[in-house]
């Protein structure tokens, strides 16, 4: 067990706790966090690309000219795709992008994740993320004490709608709650801010 220090909402040390070493402390798998990702943004593609085939351009219903004597090469339609306006061949038409990976590998990846903030001295925890009110500005004093002035990813354990809201238009800041954490974020923001209580549900949830 691995030992980390625990801070209020002022930036003040107010105790120290043990992290498992079987999520927080294992040797990070580069391979799986880079599938992870790929894995994420794959599943993020709407896939509503479209284009006009030949029969569903509008017209082109006549044959442009008589099969034989014309001196002209053969044509069926003016909206074939070789003309101008025609129907394009091949092109895009809506898909689903998305596929899974299986429950070890996403496991993996997200003690992975979480290994990485560790050792990169990333990973802070608060004893308690709670605002009484709507307000920005004490969000944005809480990440200047907590040194995370950057891209933050401020996760509490349960959905707070006070902290969601007054963090939303802060530049570079997410919130995110235990079950909506995603490699990606973990990995695409430089501080990751978890409460107390939203450690103790990830180990509970990957232990």
């Amino acid at each position: 067990m691995s030992q980390i220090s625990v801070f209020d909402m002022t930036g003040k040390k107010v105790a120290d706790t043990e992290l498992n070493d079987a999520i927080f402390g294992i040797e990070p798998n580069k391979a799986i966090m880079h599938a992870m990702v790929v894995n994420y943004l794959a599943n993020q593609r709407q896939g509503t690309q479209s284009t006009l085939t030949r029969t569903e351009v509008r017209g082109g219903g006549r044959k442009p000219w008589r099969q034989k004597g014309t001196g002209h090469a053969r044509q069926g339609s003016i909206r074939a795709p070789q003309w101008v306006h025609g129907g394009v061949a091949l092109g895009p038409k809506p898909r689903d992008y998305s596929y899974s990976l299986n429950k070890k590998e996403r496991r993996l990846g997200m003690k992975s994740a979480l290994s990485t903030k560790v050792v990169d001295e990333n990973l802070v925890v608060v004893d308690s993320i709670k605002l009484e009110s709507y307000k920005t500005k004490a969000v944005v004093e809480m990440l200047k004490a907590l040194g995370a002035e950057g891209k933050a990813l401020i996760v509490t354990a349960e959905s707070d709608k006070t902290v969601v809201k007054s963090a939303a238009n802060i530049p570079g800041v997410k919130t995110a709650t235990v079950n909506t954490l995603s490699v990606y974020d973990i990995l695409n923001y430089d501080k990751f801010i978890v409460s107390s209580e939203a450690v103790k549900k990830i180990e509970e949830v990957y232990a």
